[in-house]
C-alpha cells in the first residue's frame, strides 16, 4: 500500500489547454495556435488536448516556443 502511494506521488500530472497557458503566462488561443501548427508538445485524448508539464517546459527551453509563433501573447 505505501509503495504504491509513493508511486502514485511521482506520477506527473496532465494539464488542460487553460492550465498550460496559466502555467506558460500565455493566452489559451496562443496554445490553440501552436497546437494549430503541430509545433507545441501535446497528446490528443479524444477531443481533448494534454500536456506533460516537463515536456512543454523543455520545449520552451530548447528556444522552440521561439520559432512557433511570430509573436508571443502574454497574458
Amino acid at each position: 500500500m505505501v509503495e504504491t502511494e509513493i508511486k502514485m506521488q511521482n506520477v506527473e500530472p496532465w494539464y488542460s489547454v487553460e492550465q498550460i497557458a496559466q502555467h506558460l503566462g500565455i493566452s489559451k488561443e496562443t496554445i490553440y495556435r501552436w497546437l494549430e501548427k503541430g509545433k507545441l508538445p501535446a497528446h490528443r485524448i479524444g477531443k481533448l488536448w494534454k500536456f506533460k508539464p516537463s515536456e512543454v517546459d523543455d520545449w520552451v527551453r530548447k528556444g522552440q516556443a521561439d520559432q512557433s509563433s511570430e509573436k508571443v501573447e502574454l497574458r
